[in-house]
């Protein structure tokens, strides 16, 4: 397989050598890969992961819906990933627009605060995981990393922040749980199904305590 890093280097986009229609195929390209790109190299799978498990710790199936929790994890993707965007906007596209750097130049540019961001979410545990599975050396800087070995440690260490947060989530609504079980097996009421009564009591409590605003402000927060 190609590394991405070699790929990439291989394409050229110069306004003087690449012809429109060839312009418009690779933006079409680009845009058929996007949602893979927004999973694997943003915020978007914390988020959606903490919301989904949120979802669950409630005891809601489909409340809120799907349809929801994507857009909401899509647009706090995009106030979190702002200052990157911003970044390879002012560096990378305005100096490539104003035919003040080439493609190959402008992609560089692009590539760098992205790689800046995933580093500082990505621990060293994983990426001496990829690297120990890659057979490879270790890398004597950060800018030697390649891209497919700085990628699935940033979505594993995505995936261990999620769930180190969603353990968090789940513990309050976990007492109440246990709390509204002990309480009717001491009344004799066994019959009755826990989740019957835990489930408005776990709403309400979540509604009272602004639960939205302080999980969204710890998943905002988290990043760093």
């Amino acid at each position: 397989m190609i590394p991405p890093d070699t790929l990439l280097g291989a394409i050229r986009f110069d306004h003087d050598t690449v012809s429109p229609a060839l312009q418009a195929f690779a933006l079409l390209t680009v845009l058929s890969l996007a949602p893979g790109i927004l999973i694997m190299l943003s915020s978007f799978t914390r988020i959606i992961v903490v919301l989904s498990m949120l979802r669950s710790a409630l005891g809601l199936q489909q409340t809120p819906p799907n349809t929801v929790i994507i857009s909401l994890a899509l647009f706090l993707t995009l106030f979190t990933m702002m200052p990157v965007a911003k970044d390879i906007y002012e560096n990378a596209y305005e100096p490539y627009q104003a035919k003040q750097i080439n493609g190959d130049i402008a992609l560089q540019k692009a590539a760098q605060p992205l790689r800046q961001f995933m580093l500082k979410q990505t621990r060293e545990k994983d990426l001496q995981l990829i690297w120990q599975l890659a057979k490879e050396p270790i890398p004597a800087q950060a800018t030697d990393i390649k891209f497919y070995q700085l990628i699935p440690a940033f979505l594993l260490s995505e995936l261990q922040t999620a769930f180190q947060i969603g353990f968090m989530i789940f513990l309050p609504f976990l007492l109440v749980d246990l709390i509204v079980s002990g309480i009717l097996m001491t009344m004799g009421m066994m019959m009755v199904p826990p989740m019957t009564l835990s489930l408005p009591i776990k709403i309400l409590l979540f509604v009272l305590i602004d639960g939205f605003d302080l999980v969204i402000q710890a998943l905002v927060t988290s990043f760093h």
